[in-house]
């Protein structure tokens, strides 16, 4: 009668489309069902009597161990995220849930583990995140969305491309996207920053130097446009250069060759030139800072990355990017952050743009143990800085606001208004909407203007 109702429980595992495993206190495996071997690519044989960890190799297996929570704390975790290692070396996205095994004398015996196989799940969220990245830029703001349709041309083009925009917008990840998508990007793709080394320093590492060139000068060294030949080439800062330097550059550009320092013949130069500033150029030519014929040579294709204090929306977004990447690269299985880290973190405004954001999560993430960031875990200049700027500003004290994505879309509507002196007509074309639209959308959002 006993083996009976053991293969009948054995039945109604395999039955079961979770996996399901159970472990004694040594940590090995005392049953297997049908579905842990599909999901794990392990057979039952092959699995009982293991270590758990063993079998699994999962990112909980070292420090977030829910069953191991289990074990010694006497309480079930349910629907833990965490990713395993199946028998082709593949990650497998799951959802665990663990509670103490227990016979019907109360009797603890160990632990079981039901976890599901979420490949299906991850695949559908990417395809619809997908319209949301290019390359490891991710956003869902209007401005950001316009950039994205357009750099399928921008790649196919082997124009060179200007990229303006604050310093932390991500100027070189855009240049790097351009580069993956377009003809070259099986050849390498070098940056430099520009505005980081003298003149000459900058001249020897962009175009190399001939043995003898200058003191300590033993051998032949090639540049980065050596280096880059047939693909693509990123000068970052390129305000921050000398006139005399432009000058050299501006000949690249024209005549597609160079001069090593030292060298008496000239080399080929086959490579995309992909520049960016955090000055505006413009600006610059017209109080002669920067040659205007260097200018409207790399000014083919322009575009203008947006802040991060214009595109709040996406805050959300590359919060769950960034915990995301840390929980793969740590180990852990942080979930997201709760609804108040949410709120503060919409509150604030980012002078430091989309680095400063990412900063601030690696901060949180290091000191959670736990599934959702808390406040406590964020940088304590945060918090001064958010309560010392809400409510400074007419139409501000929308800081406050619980729902982020309306805080966003208020703050949206308060720049687009002071962009256009409080032209609500002009700030409704800035924003893409009718007029209407605007005003119906104030009224909804509750936001109070002065009379203008």
């Amino acid at each position: 009668m006993a083996k009976l109702n053991i293969d009948t429980t054995q039945i109604i595992l395999d039955s079961i489309s979770d996996g399901v495993f159970t472990i004694d206190y040594h940590w090995k495996i005392t049953s297997f069902n049908r579905a842990a071997e599909k999901i794990t690519g392990i057979s039952r044989e092959e699995a009982i009597g293991r270590h758990c960890w063993d079998v699994f190799r999962s990112n909980m297996c070292e420090r977030l161990c829910a069953l191991k929570r289990t074990m010694e704390e006497g309480k079930s975790f349910i629907s833990t995220s965490a990713y395993i290692i199946n028998a082709d070396r593949k990650r497998v996205p799951i959802t665990a849930s663990t509670s103490l095994l227990i016979d019907d004398n109360g009797e603890v015996l160990g632990g079981v583990e039901v976890f599901r196989d979420n490949s299906l799940e991850e695949a559908l969220r990417k395809e619809l995140s997908a319209r949301f990245e290019m390359g490891d830029m991710v956003s869902q703001s209007d401005e950001m969305k316009k950039i994205f349709s357009i750099l399928p041309q921008v790649s196919e083009s082997d124009a060179t491309v200007l990229i303006e925009g604050e310093t932390g917008t991500g100027k070189e990840l855009l240049a790097r996207a351009i580069h993956e998508l377009s003809l070259r990007r099986d050849k390498p793709f070098v940056a430099i920053n520009c505005g980081a080394l003298p003149d000459t320093l900058l001249e020897s590492e962009l175009f190399g130097y001939k043995a003898g060139a200058f003191t300590h000068a033993v051998k032949d060294k090639p540049g980065h446009f050596s280096l880059a030949n047939g693909g693509t080439i990123f000068l970052d800062e390129i305000g921050d250069t000398s006139p005399a330097f432009q000058v050299r550059l501006l000949r690249v550009l024209q005549e597609h060759e160079f001069q090593p320092l030292g060298g008496i013949r000239k080399e080929k130069a086959d490579v995309r030139i992909i520049a960016a500033t955090n000055k505006s150029l413009e600006q610059m030519v017209s109080q002669n800072e920067f040659r205007q014929d260097l200018y409207y040579r790399i000014n083919v294709i322009s575009v203008n990355l947006p802040p991060l204090r214009e595109r709040l929306e996406d805050v959300p977004l590359l919060v769950d990017t960034f915990i995301s990447r840390l929980n793969k690269l740590k180990g852990k299985s942080i979930k997201g952050v709760d609804s108040e880290v949410l709120r503060l973190l919409m509150s604030h405004a980012y002078p430091g743009n989309i680095r400063e954001l990412e900063n601030i999560i690696e901060h949180a993430f290091v000191l959670c143990n736990r599934e959702l960031i808390e406040p406590s875990h964020l940088p304590v200049a945060l918090g001064k800085q958010i309560s010392g700027t809400a409510g400074s500003e007419n139409g501000s004290s929308f800081l406050a606001d619980s729902d982020p994505v309306k805080a966003a879309r208020i703050k949206q509507i308060m720049d687009a208004l002071k962009r256009n002196g409080f032209n609500r007509q002009k700030a409704a074309r800035d924003l893409g909407i009718h007029k209407s639209t605007l005003f119906r959308q104030i009224k909804t959002l509750g936001i109070t203007l002065d009379s203008k």
